[in-house]
């Protein structure tokens, strides 16, 4: 916690201090993002480091395994995920959508385990579900694949999966048709940056 504190400090002496005009501008005219960037909420994954953006430039969600689960008619079964899809696309008026999936991802490896091993963990027993059209995908087609092949292309599948359900939202597919919507598969590999 002490890092933590200490990096509020040094946030407010130097970073906020050197861009307090930027920060006073997004304060006075709100924001106005070109991008809602899905991800893994892997805290190796930094949206804003990785695309060297500045404030306001991303709107961000992050969830574990960058899960985009499916369009529903049913508001009860709407997530965070669905409202923020809706919420960026309607009322921020975003250019891009990416979804970004990335190497040695902790949620992939969980799609592989017994379920009965998150029995002590419900929400994230349901939150995995959205991983298993994935599987589904990755055993269809590379049966012959090593355990850890498979892993690997576990996590790259992921992020195609999660596109399908994104356009599967009508606000996604008017915008996309209407030619003010771009939908982009993204990979981190954290290794090789």
């Amino acid at each position: 916690m002490e890092k933590l504190i200490g990096g509020i400090h040094r946030f407010r002496a130097r970073y906020w201090s050197e861009n307090r005009e930027l920060f006073e501008r997004l304060a006075r005219h709100g924001q106005s993002p070109d991008a809602l960037f899905i991800t893994c909420c892997d805290s190796r994954v930094i949206p804003t480091v990785i695309t060297h953006s500045e404030p306001g430039d991303l709107f961000i969600v992050k969830n574990i395994g960058n899960f985009v689960p499916p369009y529903s008619e049913d508001p009860l079964d709407g997530t965070g995920v669905a409202a923020a899809i809706e919420y960026a696309v309607e009322f921020l008026g975003v250019r891009d959508i990416i979804v970004c999936g990335h190497s040695d991802c902790g949620a992939m490896k969980a799609l592989y385990k017994d379920p009965a091993a998150f029995a002590h963990t419900p929400h994230v027993a349901e939150w995995l579900k959205n991983g298993y059209r994935t599987l589904e995908v990755v055993s269809r087609n590379y049966p012959d694949r090593t355990k850890e092949e498979r892993l690997a292309i576990t996590a790259e599948e992921n992020v195609l999966v999660q596109m399908e359900n994104l356009r599967s939202y009508p606000v996604v597919r008017k915008a996309a048709q209407e030619g003010r919507l771009f939908v982009q598969a993204w990979f981190f590999e954290i290794g090789g940056g």
